[in-house]
């Protein structure tokens, strides 16, 4: 039996899909937003910079962190083989550890998530971000395949919301910030949720027939499954919850 032939070997691959995929989706739709600063008018291109204020800390720790799982499941695939240089998966893991810590480590991302980009400008590139989030959930429940992954996004995002406010409450950094990793990995889940959202709705509106047919068959992981194994254990997200 071949190992593709296996349930969980599937299962393994289609999160790297999921997780290799969307990051890539994700910095090419920040590429877009660098593009747009240059090219659009004025309000264009300041909706622009204050989006990409509060993805740049996302698009550096997210692909980093989930993609080095997708290399740790790559061996976990190949079994004892995947731990010894009879393959290169191994190789793979070691070089891309690295990218957690020299794009900043992810104790500065969180910081700069948490304790700058939110709150920046009285949180206007926050409420951008979830008006844009909320406009592709408002495009995808009419859908019958889409609606269940709509209400539950809807969901992530107001938890997000409840746990930025809940989080500043009293208005000490030391608190608020001593949680800013889970808050940012639990933000990051929420954001690529929205960006396979996103890519879901393209492909549904595909003119190839053939083309939507094939990404439905594929059925790649839902993001928004992962986020109850990153809920912070901290008080105040619980208490947003």
């Amino acid at each position: 039996m071949r190992l593709i032939e296996h349930a969980d070997i599937k299962r393994m691959l289609l999160i790297q899909k999921s997780y290799c995929e969307g990051a890539l989706a994700l910095l090419l739709y920040c590429a877009k937003l660098v593009d747009e600063q240059h090219t659009g008018d004025a309000a264009q291109a300041d909706e622009a910079r204050l989006l990409l204020e509060v993805l740049t800390p996302i698009a550096k720790s997210w692909p980093s962190e989930n993609c080095l799982e997708a290399n740790s499941l790559a061996i976990q695939i190949h079994g004892g083989y995947g731990y010894t240089r009879d393959f290169s998966v191994e190789q793979y893991w070691r070089d891309n550890r690295l990218n957690m810590i020299h794009e900043g480590t992810h104790g500065i991302q969180g910081m700069d998530l948490l304790g700058r980009k939110v709150l920046m400008e009285e949180g206007k590139g926050l409420q951008l971000l979830a008006a844009r989030i909320q406009a592709t959930i408002a495009r995808a429940r009419p859908q019958p395949a889409l609606s269940a992954h709509a209400d539950a996004l809807a969901q992530a995002l107001a938890r997000v919301g409840a746990a930025t406010k809940a989080a500043w409450a009293t208005g000490e950094p030391t608190e608020a910030l001593a949680n800013a990793v889970p808050y940012m990995q639990a933000f990051g889940h929420v954001v690529l949720a929205w960006i396979w959202l996103e890519l879901s709705l393209a492909a549904g509106a595909s003119k190839t027939k053939r083309t939507a047919q094939a990404w439905r068959a594929q059925r790649p992981i839902s993001i928004i499954t992962n986020c109850p194994r990153l809920t912070p254990g901290c008080a105040w997200w619980k208490a947003a919850t």
